[in-house]
């Protein structure tokens, strides 16, 4: 974990958002594993390519060019690789929190694991041409439609 200066820009306080590869695959899959089972709506998402995703990571010190990882911004903490993956898992319902026993795995076998993941993604899942639309479960669930003026969270 980072902890990054100062409240992070498209975010209300207390707001978590997972920046993720908008044209990855494997990274789409993820989002909409998210949108079926975050009945809650713990975490709100962007893309990397989006305005706001870049923004967002400039802000905890990341460069939009060159990312390999997922990244959960709560609050003005930062985590990447298994560990965002693993507190994101940490709000959703039972049985997908037990997933979350993983954790005591070491770090560096994590990381490891999901770093070779990563750098294989779109070899293995493949990637999109543009970043995939997704569909929402609720308005205000991506940054990207309150750039839109849609902004009704």
């Amino acid at each position: 974990m980072m902890t990054t200066p100062g409240p992070a820009p498209y975010l209300r306080q207390g707001e978590r958002v997972v920046i993720y590869d908008g044209v990855c695959q494997l990274c789409n899959g993820w989002v909409n594993f998210l949108i079926r089972h975050d009945k809650n709506h713990s975490v709100r998402l962007v893309a990397v390519q989006s305005e706001a995703g870049e923004a967002l990571l400039k802000w905890a010190g990341l460069s939009p060019q060159n990312v390999n990882t997922l990244v959960l911004i709560d609050g003005e903490n930062l985590y990447k690789r298994s560990e965002a993956i693993f507190r994101v898992m940490s709000f959703l319902p039972w049985p997908w929190r037990m997933l979350t026993a993983l954790r005591r795995l070491p770090l560096p076998l994590r990381d490891a694991c999901y770093n070779r993941i990563a750098l294989n993604r779109y070899r293995l899942w493949g990637r999109y041409d543009s970043v995939k639309k997704l569909q929402s479960d609720h308005q205000g669930r991506f940054i990207e439609d309150d750039e839109r003026g849609n902004d009704d969270h």
